[in-house]
């Protein structure tokens, strides 16, 4: 099934909630992952997750070239991602 970029969005907060260790709820889509404590090596845990959850081929650069959780939504929706994790991954973070 086709991801929306809401459904996208909705799992990389939670996803990055639970790397962070912080509330979904602090986790800002639109905040530059830098502002969000995001660093290289997040980022490619975050870069892997993405290409075995929605079978997308995401190099790192449009990674950094996409820096906001809305905007990686975004390119990954623009590129056919598919949910092919379902709902067994997307409990990952805290509410």
């Amino acid at each position: 099934m086709t991801a929306t970029r809401d459904e996208i969005i909705g799992w990389a907060r939670a996803y990055v909630a639970d790397l962070l260790e912080r509330p979904v709820a602090d986790i800002d889509p639109d905040a530059d992952f830098d502002r969000l404590g995001i660093d290289s090596a997040l980022a490619a845990s975050l870069l892997i997750e993405i290409e075995d959850r929605y079978g997308v081929d995401l190099p790192p650069e449009a990674l950094f070239a996409n820096p906001t959780l809305t905007a990686v939504a975004s390119y990954l929706h623009d590129n056919g991602a598919t949910d092919t994790a379902g709902a067994s991954h997307g409990d990952a973070g805290r509410q």
